[in-house]
């Protein structure tokens, strides 16, 4: 979900003229629309605390980012590239959504 975007990304000028001239809500509709044509399912899901939340053992703290590119569990040692990590935790959260709304 793109929606906010704008006012919650910090650029530089030029940076900011590319992103405010770039349409987020056609972009989601491209990708509905080929998703749909391709039968695939799109799910959105709260991406909220996805870096920070360990993706083998659910445990979330800050203090798992040490670094920009690093996580590393404080609660059970695991250790991975932080956006690997990150998409994991997504893709989880996708799985566990599309569970729910395809339940019986």
């Amino acid at each position: 979900d793109l929606q906010g975007i704008r006012e919650r990304v910090r650029l530089r000028k030029p940076q900011r003229v590319t992103l405010h001239s770039w349409s987020f809500a056609q972009l989601g509709g491209f990708i509905a629309y080929k998703a749909r044509r391709a039968g695939i399912a799109v799910i959105h899901v709260d991406p909220a605390y996805t870096s920070r939340q360990c993706s083998a053992c659910g445990h979330t703290d800050r203090a798992n980012r040490p670094e920009q590119a690093v996580f590393s569990c404080t609660s059970c040692g695991f250790a991975e590239h932080a956006d690997v990590n990150a998409a994991r935790n997504i893709a989880a959260r996708g799985v566990a959504g599309w569970a729910v709304s395809h339940a019986a």
